[in-house]
């Protein structure tokens, strides 16, 4: 037996100092290098990452997206060629979008088989390669992608893709590795290094007191935030900076659980008549706020909070910030905090009385909607979110991804602590795939997947559910059927209120003649529950989530009015 020492090794060794826990793959005939060295790895018991087979590789990428999200802890993706790049490309997008650090690799044949002490196999040849090299299939939905031409380069490529990732703006990072490079001997370094974390930026002193002094100043501020959730840290402080100053916080489009739902300063997306009388509105982590993007809905000042508030992958953005505090956003919140000097006891009472009734009123204003939605023969959504607010346990994760229905199921979801709540961003398709990568990263924690009919198509849905069960990864699928692409329809009704569509009810690309999707699961040994009725919906959800706990995924088929 012999024990190889090439370019696959290389490869591992890289992901092993940069700390990451899974290699997640959709196969392709190029890694037999890196197979080889994870046998080596188990037969010698070394430490280094998991490694993970998906039937599909968006499925992989997103799996590996929604495990960062999840732990904070970037993972690796091993796709197949062009072929496998373009597959996997909409959740590269995804990921790009979202900030999602991952390191990208996938193979190609630069010989041909000419070289005659290294025979190639002939697919390569024949259909798989790429004019120019695959990287140019995925530059405009990774960060930076580039291909590796020697193995005396291979190991410092993937260190260095690995920090590049996570460096402001984080993103993934792609690496085409011929098979020549691959198959070539490698000498490991003799001190490797244990790659450092990357580390946090942080707003300059002159530019948190000049926003201190507007913090101090505000009668009446507000905070919007999208995606301060990614990090706790960040979670935690922005909770102790709206305490501290009695500032209350939502916003819309969120895709990460920003702040705690049961706090008093809590409005969510009921924040926009607040904001209209604001003479301080704080972004945090807020990439677009208002639409159209230049009708600024105040004539308050406005500060951007956020390590790249200009985003490069945003064709066009314009948040109509007057000032920004670029850093990171625990940090940044932390010196505006101090430097704002701590109110006295009592000093921000009256406001903050204010938003407590505010928030007392509007949760008691949902709940009293939902119970009058649950007294309907038919679901609707607004019953949907009560039954699901009440069915889930405490810790539950969501990972919603619906298009018509999305602003109220945040409104409605119940979240208190960070990673609590997930949206993949770009286009549709990414939701069961993030769902199992946070259950990866979350096992402990029951994860619920909440997608529309449409949404739940788009997605590769048989081999999200082959990981399910192939990686003991249970999850609550709940489909939000109104049999029909909805977002369709209200665009078509956005521009022809008037036309022939509308007067004849003759609508083309809306309706869905969807399959049983209570059914899809049996093949895995999965459950499901086709739910008609506001009555059924307790005990389905109660169905699902008892299938979890004994370690099966489930699917509630929840037919909708609209």
């Amino acid at each position: 037996m012999k024990q190889y020492c090439d370019g696959g090794e290389a490869i591992l060794e890289a992901f092993r100092h940069l700390g990451l826990d899974y290699i997640i793959s959709s196969p392709g005939s190029e890694w037999s290098p890196v197979w080889e060295a994870l046998a080596r790895q188990k037969v010698n018991q070394k430490p280094g990452p998991g490694y993970i087979d998906c039937w599909h590789e968006t499925l992989a990428v997103d799996m590996a997206m929604g495990c960062t999200a999840a732990t904070g802890r970037m993972q690796a993706v091993l796709l197949h060629a062009g072929a496998g790049l373009l597959q996997g490309s909409a959740g590269m997008h995804s990921a790009l979008l979202s900030e999602t650090p991952m390191v990208i690799l996938s193979g190609e044949s630069t010989s041909f088989g000419e070289d005659p002490a290294l025979p190639i196999e002939p697919q390569w040849y024949r259909a798989l390669s790429i004019v120019g090299g695959p990287q140019r299939l995925v530059e405009p939905v990774t960060k930076w992608a580039t291909q590796v031409g020697s193995v005396h380069t291979l190991y410092e490529h993937v260190v260095r893709a690995g920090e590049f990732a996570q460096r402001s703006p984080m993103g993934p990072v792609y690496l085409n590795v011929p098979l020549e490079v691959m198959l070539q001997d490698w000498t490991p370094r003799e001190h490797p290094r244990q790659v450092p974390p990357a580390p946090k930026t942080a707003a300059t002193a002159a530019d948190v007191e000049r926003v201190a002094a507007l913090v101090t100043a505000a009668k009446n501020p507000v905070i919007l935030t999208e995606t301060a959730g990614r990090d706790p840290a960040a979670f935690a402080a922005l909770v102790a900076f709206a305490e501290a100053f009695a500032i209350p916080v939502g916003g819309r489009g969120g895709a990460f659980a920003n702040f705690p739902k049961s706090h008093p300063l809590y409005l969510g997306q009921h924040i926009d008549a607040v904001v209209k009388d604001a003479d301080l509105v704080l972004l945090v982590a807020c990439k677009a706020p208002w639409y159209p993007p230049s009708r600024k809905p105040t004539s308050g000042t406005v500060i951007a909070i956020d390590p790249n508030p200009l985003k490069g992958t945003m064709v066009y953005q314009s948040q109509q910030a007057d000032d920004y505090l670029e850093g990171d956003i625990a940090l940044s919140l932390r010196a505006l905090a101090v430097a704002a000097g701590r109110p006295a006891p009592g000093q921000h009472a009256e406001r903050l009385a204010r938003w407590r009734r505010e928030h007392d009123r509007i949760v008691a204003d949902e709940r009293a909607a939902e119970a009058e939605a649950m007294t309907s023969e038919e679901i609707s959504p607004l019953a949907l979110a009560g039954a699901l607010r009440a069915a889930m346990p405490e810790d539950a994760i969501y990972v919603e991804e619906t298009i018509t229905h999305s602003a109220l199921l945040q409104q409605h979801l119940p979240w208190r602590e960070p990673h609590s709540f997930f949206r993949p961003g770009g286009g549709l398709g990414q939701g069961l795939g993030m769902a199992l990568g946070v259950k990866l990263g979350q096992k402990n924690r029951p994860v619920a997947a909440i997608l529309g009919d449409g949404s739940f198509l788009y997605n590769p849905i048989t081999q999200a559910l082959g990981a399910a069960k192939n990686y003991d990864l249970p999850i609550l699928i709940v489909v939000c059927n109104n049999k029909k692409y909805r977002a369709m329809q209200t665009g078509h009704e956005h521009h022809y209120r008037d036309g022939v569509a509308q007067a004849e009810d003759l609508w083309h690309g809306v309706h869905i003649d969807g399959p049983a999707y209570a059914e899809l699961g049996r093949p895995f040994g999965f459950p499901g529950w086709r739910v008609e009725r506001p009555s059924e919906l307790a005990a389905a959800l109660a169905g699902g989530l008892k299938s979890v706990a004994d370690g099966r995924s489930a699917i509630v088929d929840v037919v909708l009015t609209r």
